[in-house]
């Protein structure tokens, strides 16, 4: 019998990054050599949509969004939490400018590693490589997913997705201080703020979470998923 499949607007992926791994100690001191580490404060951004690319931005710790944005609306395509890349979809060399915005939504610690460093390395080390695309492949897959629930979702299944998801892949806690605003969740969810806030006080009447402020502990995990996983 063929299995339904089930799509999640969660904007994290479930991939974990081991492209540093596939490095031998004479790559790593070259990747290393052409990397600068900066701390970036919440609201930095850290690379902007049309500006040429320079190099490939790596979260050593914190968490940034991706988005796209027309100067009027702005749609998050992904969060990036720690371990995790962003920039990737400019490794091409015909690509070059990068393709989107993102930025700090938290104090955050990144990497930038040279554009053509990167690129060196994908060239001549076949395990780093498959690395890169295997990212880029889970990558593809998450946001298609996230794209269909935008589609045809309703909103309290919407919400509820980034609720898990925050719970399930961010923080790994039920229990949780949302780092982001009312607007910013809305963002994440393709909703408004105000509806936002109407829903989030519907799910607290209604037993499923527990709000105090920023505080948010998910009190009906089964509850929330299904109506994460039904729309």
């Amino acid at each position: 019998m063929e299995q339904a499949m089930r799509f999640t607007g969660c904007t994290l992926s479930m991939h974990q990054c081991r492209c540093f791994e596939k490095l031998n100690p004479e790559e790593r001191d070259y990747l290393d050599a052409n990397s600068v580490w900066i701390k970036y404060k919440k609201g930095e951004m850290l690379c902007k949509q049309g500006s040429f690319v320079s190099h490939v931005i790596y979260v050593e710790k914190g968490l940034a969004k991706v988005f796209l944005d027309n100067g009027v609306n702005s749609l998050v395509l992904r969060i990036i939490p720690d371990g995790n890349f962003l920039g990737l979809a400019s490794v091409s060399e015909e690509q070059t400018t990068y393709p989107y915005s993102s930025m700090a939504y938290v104090d955050s610690d990144i990497r930038q590693v040279d554009i053509n460093t990167f690129r060196q390395l994908i060239k001549q080390n076949t395990a780093f490589a498959k690395e890169v695309i295997n990212i880029l492949s889970a990558n593809s897959v998450q946001i298609y997913g996230r794209f269909f629930c935008l589609t045809y979702k309703q909103a309290f299944g919407r919400l509820a997705d980034i609720l898990i998801c925050l719970a399930d892949r961010i923080f790994k806690n039920n229990e949780f201080d949302l780092p982001l605003t009312r607007k910013e969740l809305g963002e994440l969810a393709g909703m408004s703020a105000e509806t936002v806030i109407r829903m989030l006080k519907e799910f607290n009447e209604e037993g499923l979470i527990n709000m105090n402020g920023k505080s948010i502990e998910i009190l009906d995990y089964d509850r929330l998923k299904k109506i994460s996983e039904t729309g």
